[in-house]
């Protein structure tokens, strides 16, 4: 059996318009992703880029998570669960990927 990945991970498929096949993030390590054309494959890739990502920071402390409480209009809170069930992932990592691709594009 391929290597699986140590910590909690979610895969979602990605659109045609994405390149197709599935994506897997890890809700407690940011940034760290990968995909594959089928779901094995991702999970696959998965381990390896969880594995790069714990050595790279292994050379710092290990980021902890942090909770983040925020009051949203209901009507965003609303479109944003729409959006967040359409991809096929919860509404947190949603916001969270949404807030690293926004910040990844400055």
């Amino acid at each position: 059996m391929e290597k699986q990945p140590e910590n909690r991970f979610e895969v979602r498929p990605l659109s045609i318009d994405d390149g197709g096949g599935y994506l897997v993030t890890f809700p407690d390590l940011p940034g760290c992703m990968s995909d594959g054309e089928s779901i094995n494959e991702a999970i696959k890739n998965a381990a390896e880029a969880e594995a790069t990502w714990l050595k790279a920071v292994d050379k710092w402390d290990k980021p902890a998570p942090k909770k983040l409480v925020a009051r949203l209009p209901v009507s965003l809170h609303h479109d944003l669960t729409v959006k967040a069930n359409q991809e096929g992932v919860s509404l947190n990592t949603l916001i969270v990927s949404m807030l690293s691709k926004e910040l990844g594009a400055n």
